[in-house]
């Protein structure tokens, strides 16, 4: 019987989600959709997501459009966006809102190329952890008789190739994330 990685792989996945929910908070100066999809806005008596009242698209490199189906919370929608503190002008008209991202200063790029490396330390610590859980299962299964120490070993090998994989995909993300930002 060989172990099951099922379980551990599904966690790794969770932890590649969170990275990239993560990244794509860090604003880069370039307009993306996403960069808004933790604003909340008060819309009809209850909190939601702006995507949930408005369509928000790309106009150009530096410029999204947000256009609420009800034009009477053009406002609402626009004191929501600039209480979140994203640095990001915010010009009304009668359709929507036109949002503006300003050019980053090279002091802006050290400080979000920190935060990338954070996260990217926050990912590996959670894949560590998840790695120390697994290893524990083993060893208790092989002292349980339930795995031949050959097949922990082989186990181990195995947790471990699974464990540098999801390194190297945070990595790779983290240096995306990181062109992104000097370009």
């Amino acid at each position: 019987m060989s172990y099951n990685f099922s379980v551990f792989k599904i966690k790794l996945g969770e932890v590649d989600e969170w990275l990239v929910r993560e990244y794509s908070n860090v604003r880069t100066g370039k307009a993306t959709p996403q960069i808004l999809d933790n604003v909340m806005v008060e819309s009809y008596g209850s909190k939601m997501p702006i995507k949930h009242v408005a369509a928000i698209s790309i106009e150009d490199a530096k410029t999204l459009r947000v256009s609420p189906w009800d034009k009477s919370q053009i406002g609402i929608i626009q004191k929501s966006i600039e209480q979140s503190n994203m640095g990001l002008s915010v010009s009304p008209d009668t359709d929507g809102l036109r949002l503006s991202f300003p050019a980053l200063t090279e002091e802006r790029r050290k400080m979000l190329m920190k935060i990338v490396s954070e996260k990217l330390e926050d990912g590996r610590i959670s894949i560590k952890k998840e790695r120390e859980k697994i290893w524990g299962d083993i060893q208790d299964k092989e002292k349980g008789g339930e795995l031949s120490e050959d097949e922990k070993f082989k186990a181990k090998d195995e947790l471990q190739k699974i464990v540098d994989d999801a390194n190297k995909k945070l990595e790779e993300m983290a240096d995306r994330k990181e062109k992104e930002i000097m370009n």
